[in-house]
């Protein structure tokens, strides 16, 4: 079960730690907590929904991918068909179900084959809702929810995801044997389900009997929505913060001072708490039939957030910066055998123990491209020894490290913020530059990514003419400032050149750099490298026979050569 921006505003978190949130209630989730595991120092792998949910899903961190942010290229440009979880699962034997958002804009399924791999699934339906008319992206946000007293819980999208899944458990007889009396025999598999939850990411707009009553209570600081004090308190806070982390990460002057001059600060609080509510109420629908199912005893059930959500912390709003609002997650293992009910481990782990450890309590070999502690020990004995610690990962060259004490973060311009949680939870005080924790900083430093692939950026207001003779649009640019990506009106050609090149130029093809895999042979890779997928090569051309469509529309040089082969044998007999 994948939620889409949830912070930790959970009711375990409230209940065994100084985190969460004394108002937001999660009767549900607390029920599936009550039946395993939860984690109370959990982080994302980056903290925005495409990086984090390409890493957690392939195995692969941003830093070895380069899929930095929503803004780049599709996930699919970085991860290759074959190398994600349910195209392991489904490789060795698992019906591959899913429903909603797994995979960063998967929610239309096979109906749109770009944005997932259909190969790698056995069924994805698209998405469904109920609405007239959609809801305002911002809604409940920095403007105020529209007709919430007409809407039904049927309407948002995520109802029928659940409902979806909740008939792939209950009813799924097509990968359970089917028909008794079919003469094709048993046709038994386990069952692999996905189910992708889209609240409480905006809009905030759900039925009017999720909103809560009463004063919201704002984060503890800074404590007032009074302009003027809220200025000063906040630049108190943002002091001893770099001027890159504050214009990078932070945003005094953007959407928190909007909700502070619009009085929306506590609004908007209410506003997510309500979609937390309805979030819930459909993961008490999964619990339910969780009940119900007859292999409930034989079901691993995980529950994760691709990140957390600022709602005013560090003058910021939504997600995407490297503090514990926007890398905090909940995370909850219910394995039968193996975990004990109502359980709670504090140990700092991230969210890519999520393949490796799946695969292990599956009796399935771990690839070797997957980067991620396997946490088995942890789900058998939570107070089990642990050097693991946390990695986050936010744009390029931007990391956070965090152990069972202290959060390190270290920017592209070698800026840094050290925090204590065991005195100072709330990372108001950034103790990097005392020379007493110099030790500490060396010792966390020497987790940091070693690889950081390069990325590109979008430069987009110059026309160059390049040597397919199509007038181009600078789509992005390296960062080396010499060369850069172009494509042309009708997507028909995609190259790089230099910045000033011409028709008369030679631009040699590019697609983007190429990731190197190899380095990534973890020590308890049960499977093969020969075994999975190729990473294609950066370039097209005579020397690489890999077609450009390919690249694309991953599967369609397999799809070409069995269609190729079809016909050489059909006009050979046709011709016989």
């Amino acid at each position: 079960i994948s939620v889409d921006d949830l912070n930790i505003w959970v009711g375990y978190m409230t209940n065994h730690t100084n985190k969460g949130h004394p108002e937001s209630l999660t009767p549900n989730i607390d029920r599936l907590s009550a039946m395993g595991l939860s984690f109370t120092n959990a982080h994302a792998s980056s903290t925005v929904c495409n990086p984090s949910r390409t890493a957690v899903w392939s195995g692969v961190r941003p830093s070895t991918s380069g899929c930095y942010d929503n803004q780049d290229h599709p996930w699919t440009s970085y991860i290759r068909s074959g190398m994600g979880i349910n195209a392991h699962f489904k490789r060795h034997g698992y019906h591959v179900a899913g429903a909603g958002k797994t995979y960063h804009e998967s929610s239309d399924g096979f109906d749109k084959p770009e944005r997932i791999y259909v190969e790698d699934w056995d069924e994805y339906p698209a998405e469904r809702h109920g609405y007239d008319k959609q809801p305002d992206k911002r809604e409940g946000f920095n403007r105020p929810c529209k007709n919430t007293d007409k809407l039904r819980d049927e309407d948002d999208q995520d109802w029928h995801t659940v409902s979806y899944c909740i008939d792939r458990m209950l009813n799924g007889t097509e990968y359970r044997g089917g028909d008794s009396d079919s003469s094709a025999g048993s046709t038994t598999k386990p069952l692999f389900l996905a189910c992708g939850i889209k609240k409480p990411h905006l809009p905030w707009s759900v039925p009017a009997k999720y909103y809560p009553s009463g004063t919201a209570i704002l984060p503890p600081y800074p404590s007032t929505n009074d302009v003027k004090d809220w200025e000063a308190s906040v630049w108190e806070d943002l002091a001893d913060i770099s001027e890159f982390g504050i214009k990078k990460f932070s945003d005094p002057g953007g959407d928190h001072l909007e909700l502070v001059k619009k009085d929306r600060w506590a609004d908007s609080l209410q506003s997510y708490r309500a979609a937390i509510s309805y979030m819930d109420m459909n993961v008490g629908r999964l619990v339910d039939a969780l009940e119900e199912f007859e292999e409930r005893d034989n079901t691993i059930v995980v529950l994760w957030s691709d990140h957390g959500y600022h709602h005013g912390e560090k003058a910021h709003h939504k997600k995407s910066t490297l503090w514990r609002e926007s890398s905090d997650v909940p995370f909850i293992w219910i394995v039968p055998g193996v975990t004990t009910p109502n359980t709670i481990c504090d140990r700092s782990v991230d969210l890519q123990s999520l393949y490796p450890t799946l695969c292990d309590l599956a009796g399935l070999p771990i690839p070797f491209h997957v980067d991620g502690d396997n946490i088995r020990s942890l789900l058998q004995d939570p107070e089990a020894e642990w050097e693991g610690i946390a990695k986050i990962t936010m744009k390029y060259q931007n990391h956070a490290i965090v152990d069972q004490r202290y959060r390190y973060i270290r920017y592209l311009d070698g800026s840094e913020e050290l925090y204590d949680h065991d005195v100072d939870p709330h990372e108001f005080i950034n103790l990097a530059s005392d020379s007493q924790y110099n030790d500490i900083k060396t010792k966390l430093s020497e987790w940091l990514p070693q690889v950081n692939m390069e990325r590109w950026h979008d430069d987009k207001d110059e026309n160059v003419e390049i040597s397919c003779n199509h007038k181009a649009k600078i789509v992005k640019k390296c960062r080396d400032g010499k060369s850069f990506v172009a494509r042309d009106p009708n997507n028909m050609c995609k190259f790089v050149a230099c910045p000033n090149a011409t028709s008369t130029e030679s631009a040699p093809p590019l697609i983007r750099p190429s990731p190197d895999y190899s380095q990534l042979n973890r020590e308890d890779a049960t499977e093969e490298p020969t075994t999975m997928p190729t990473i294609p090569s950066t370039s097209i051309g005579k020397d690489n026979p890999t077609s450009a469509a390919s690249l694309f529309y991953p599967g369609y040089d397999f799809i070409a050569s069995v269609f190729l082969a079809v016909a050489t044998i059909f006009f050979g007999e046709f011709i016989s």
